[in-house]
């Protein structure tokens, strides 16, 4: 039982830091670096798990563990919604379009419709992103009632980049622009070759089930692609709100609203 737990354990934490080593992960997990290797070789051998690139000795989840979640969570649904709107919005910006969901206190990016200029963003399936550091996490957070703001801003705001927001009085700050203009930016706040507009979308209940990205090298992003692009993404995230409540597609805000972040 141990050795299954240890390897759940190691895949939440692959899925986490990727791509990541042996050495790193048992560091971040309290374990032996053999106890880490065996699940390693186990998570790989039934396919969950691949080498990093050219890099075997770093590891990053495959797309199975996504088609799983995606089952487990209704998000075939989701995506099957989505990637219309997300064909039209990659169309109108010519830029990386991503789809996010709110999972555990973060998100967690389910698709990506990549642009076709031969510098983009490129992030993998599954990777997770902190809400106070992305423009995903940041639209989902604006649109979250007030306690979960506050349960999420009490654990503390780690610091990614030197423009990472961790001020706490100046986050909420932030989140009321949200609000208030319909969408978010990311300015290299949790990569600083990352700039993104991100808009979340509402479910029935009022809570966001997802959010829609534009996802360009920071060096690419100006004032007024910004401002274009977050009047784009806003529109379809209100598009994306509509289809799903006509489909009638299960809220997922209870992902992490109705419980511990």
């Amino acid at each position: 039982m141990q050795n299954v737990l240890n390897a759940l354990r190691v895949l939440e934490e692959v899925a986490a830091r990727q791509p990541v080593g042996v050495t790193d992960l048992a560091r971040a997990m309290g374990l032996p670096k053999s106890s880490v290797q065996r699940a390693l070789v186990t998570l790989h051998t039934a396919e969950w798990i691949q080498p990093a690139g050219d890099t075997p000795t770093r590891w990053a989840v495959t797309t199975k563990a996504l088609h799983v979640g995606r089952h487990a969570a209704g998000e075939l649904g989701l995506r099957d919604a989505a990637v219309p709107v997300m064909e039209e919005l990659r169309r109108r910006t010519d830029e990386t379009v991503h789809l996010a969901v709110p999972e555990g206190g973060k998100v967690v990016l389910i698709e990506r419709l990549e642009t076709a200029q031969p510098v983009r963003i490129v992030l993998p399936l599954g990777q997770i992103l902190p809400l106070h550091a992305s423009s995903n996490g940041k639209a989902v957070l604006a649109a979250s009632p007030a306690e979960a703001i506050e349960r999420y801003v009490a654990d503390g705001l780690p610091r990614f980049t030197g423009t990472t927001i961790t001020d706490p009085g100046r986050l909420r700050a932030e989140l009321a622009g949200i609000r208030a203009r319909g969408y978010a930016t990311n300015g290299g706040e949790w990569r600083a070759d990352v700039s993104a507009v991100a808009a979340a979308v509402v479910g029935d209940a009022g809570l966001p089930v997802a959010s829609i990205s534009v996802n360009v090298p920071t060096s690419r992003m100006t004032a007024a692609s910004r401002s274009a692009f977050g009047i784009l993404v806003a529109t379809a995230a209100k598009t994306l709100g509509d289809v799903l409540a006509h489909r009638r597609v299960p809220d997922r805000g209870t992902a992490w609203h109705g419980g511990t972040p």
